[in-house]
């Protein structure tokens, strides 16, 4: 299962990320899920929106450099030790993790994590052995815990 991110270069200005926030608002495009990683000059905003595609014409039209990548999303239970048993599956696997972000919706029931891999269909194939569940871009816009 495959979820769709929007992933948008930012420079560490002041006002760059208020900008892109309020084309996305003039959009109507909604932040589901939100990561930001910088350096001292720049910053990459990874997110997960209803429209990706729109979202990143949009933010494009705006002068903002913007892509659409794909990654794993997973559910795994809010407890500790939830994140690690996958990382341990994909680490067994030979599958490097990138980067991931995490949210939860409803505490102490499942939290979603969004990874982005080195070998999607191996991550993929390997969670679901496990019998760790995988979402879809819509699963992940609708997820409730």
């Amino acid at each position: 299962m495959l979820v769709k991110q929007l992933s948008v270069f930012l420079e560490n200005r002041k006002g760059r990320l208020a900008k892109l926030t309020r084309v996305l608002k003039e959009n109507r495009i909604n932040l589901v899920a939100l990561s930001i990683s910088d350096t001292t000059n720049f910053g990459i905003l990874r997110a997960i929106v209803r429209e990706p595609e729109a979202a990143a014409t949009a933010l494009r039209g705006a002068g903002f450099t913007a892509n659409i990548t794909e990654v794993l999303a997973c559910a795994v239970p809010d407890q500790p030790g939830g994140l690690a048993d996958v990382l341990l599956l994909l680490e067994q696997a030979n599958i490097s993790v990138e980067y991931l972000y995490s949210f939860v919706r409803t505490p102490g029931k499942e939290a979603l994590i969004l990874l982005r891999v080195d070998q999607l269909p191996e991550a993929i194939a390997t969670i679901e052995q496990a019998g760790i569940r995988s979402l879809t871009h819509e699963e992940v816009l609708a997820y409730q815990a």
